[in-house]
């Protein structure tokens, strides 16, 4: 059941990541590359999670999918909204940083011990494979999770609400499209927490959710900018 879910969320997530690479290739638009970006990181980190659940967990396809899905995938989705509420040199800049922040913290994932040997079925979660973040701090994975996820997500809620208040007037849609979204980012999220305690169905189809939601809030947001 764990696996079934975990590829319908990620065939979810490579069809979202091939609409908006065609939506790009059709008109170049740096917001949307940015969320092709982000979708496309989500989509393999996804891959990744129906690999391990499949084929058994190895030490590089579970640095990969923590670090992909669990670290730098919500900022460039913040990243593509920046684009359009702060326009191009502040979306650029925002982009650069994470990328440069990204790879060091990939890098970080790559080589970071782990503290429990990975187990043969599964998901294993993150806190009980590498070392707590006041143990380590930033020398450790967790710490790069948190960091980037509550600067993405602050970035990319906080940008959905001025966009919201900005739009309610004129253009309901959009504030719609804004909250649908902020949703699909936390969505996987909420799906992290039940993971923590023990549903791992409650997580992949949080993946699958997530995606959901950030497809039609995606559709919606372009049919309201027409």
């Amino acid at each position: 059941m764990d696996i079934a879910l975990s590829a319908l969320a990620a065939v979810a997530a490579s069809a979202l990541f091939l609409e908006l690479v065609l939506s790009w290739r059709a008109r170049p638009r740096p917001h949307v590359a940015a969320w092709a970006l982000a979708m496309g990181l989500y989509a393999t980190a996804t891959w990744l999670l129906v690999a391990g659940l499949t084929l058994g967990w190895t030490s590089g396809t579970f640095r990969m999918f923590y670090g992909l899905g669990a670290i730098v995938n919500v900022p460039f989705l913040g990243v593509g909204s920046a684009y359009l509420v702060w326009g191009e040199r502040a979306g650029r800049r925002l982009l650069e940083a994470f990328l440069i922040g990204g790879a060091f913290a990939l890098f970080i994932t790559s080589t970071a011990p782990f503290v429990m040997e990975l187990p043969e079925e599964g998901l294993p979660a993150g806190s009980d494979v590498f070392a707590a973040i006041d143990a380590v701090g930033p020398a450790g994975p967790r710490f790069y999770a948190l960091l980037f996820n509550v600067l993405g997500t602050a970035l990319l809620v906080g940008l959905a609400t001025y966009s919201a208040l900005r739009f309610w007037a004129n253009n309901r849609r959009m504030v719609a499209a804004n909250g649908l979204i902020v949703l699909g980012a936390l969505f996987p999220a909420f799906g992290g927490s039940l993971f923590a305690i023990g549903e791992t169905s409650a997580f992949a189809l949080s993946l699958f959710f997530g995606a959901g939601l950030l497809w039609a809030g995606f559709r919606l947001a372009r049919s309201a900018r027409r």
